[in-house]
């Protein structure tokens, strides 16, 4: 059941194009239906419409983390509204995909939007997602120039940033490429949680944004620096699209990342093809309950690898 479940959260991830916004039924839209899991007293999940959404309610306002895709920041503020009469304040954008970003747009002018200043440059583009994207397709509309900038970051940071303190509190690590060039870590330091944003989407393989700075050479050594540092800090990991992991998974996934480059890697010195590595690829049986490759992931992530070592 675990596996099954875990599949069809990457399913849906790898669905990350905004298809989910704009689907419809017998020619009217889906309904945008927002489900909130209660983390802490003071901080909620809400789940469905694109990434998983965080909100933390503070003393005078509330910070929110990722706006799922476009036409989900209304459905996100009626939710909210039913949690806390604060208003918004912050949002923090883990990184720059679609299902992450959009909701911005629909939140107040007044609200201040922080990213990592990578995040920033790309939200600026929106350009197509690595793997994603269909060879010679147009690039889709970019949401922030079809709304004037409304939502784009206001503040950023390079490697640290710490906003309100005590409780409120909420700390924003870069620790290097993964996922994209710009994967921010948001730490609640008393509730001894982190946001990881897609860098950690679940229990399965990345998607390796190339387009958008990501790496799969990095990924792994990525992923191990944010262990070693937030270890001692949080217990639990929010997932970009998965359920909540822990500390240990997050070593582990360090480590099936760096495993899954050095094959590659180990394929391409054989002298064998992208594509001969991908056909010959299987989930490693140690890794039991991760997701079983999507053969369009798989062939994308081994050529960006291709593509980034000698």
């Amino acid at each position: 059941m675990r596996r099954i479940l875990v599949l069809a959260t990457v399913v849906s991830f790898g669905a990350l194009s905004l298809a989910v916004s704009a689907f419809q039924q017998g020619g009217q839209q889906a309904p945008r239906v927002v489900e909130v899991e209660k983390l802490k007293d003071n901080l909620f999940l809400l789940k469905g419409g694109g990434g998983n959404t965080a909100v933390f309610v503070q003393t005078n306002g509330i910070t929110v983390v990722d706006t799922k895709n476009p036409g989900w920041g209304t459905p996100i503020l009626s939710k909210i509204k039913e949690i806390s009469s604060k208003p918004v304040t912050t949002i923090v954008n883990t990184h720059t995909h679609g299902d992450h970003v959009s909701g911005n747009v629909e939140f107040p002018a007044t609200v201040d939007v922080v990213t990592q200043e990578n995040t920033a440059a790309n939200m600026k583009k929106m350009a197509p997602v690595t793997g994603l994207s269909q060879p010679g397709a147009a690039p889709p509309p970019n949401i922030f120039d079809q709304n004037q900038g409304r939502g784009l970051a206001k503040r950023t940071f390079k490697d640290r940033m710490t906003l309100g303190s005590g409780a409120d509190q909420v700390d924003l690590y870069y620790f290097g490429r993964g996922h994209t060039n710009g994967d921010a870590w948001v730490l609640f330091p008393s509730l001894r949680v982190v946001h990881a944003g897609d860098i950690f989407s679940g229990k399965n393989l990345p998607l390796l944004d190339a387009n958008n700075g990501g790496s799969g050479a990095e990924i792994g050594d990525t992923l191990a620096k944010a262990h070693s540092a937030l270890s001692k800090s949080a217990d639990v990991i929010i997932t970009g699209h998965s359920t909540q992991m822990t500390m240990n998974d997050l070593q582990e996934y360090a480590q099936f990342n760096r495993e899954f480059l050095s094959a590659v890697r180990d394929g391409k010195k054989a002298g064998r093809s992208a594509e001969e590595v991908a056909k010959g690829w299987m989930m490693p049986a140690k890794y039991a309950g991760y997701a079983a490759p999507q053969p369009a992931r798989l062939q994308s992530n081994v050529q960006v690898i291709f593509n980034e070592t000698k």
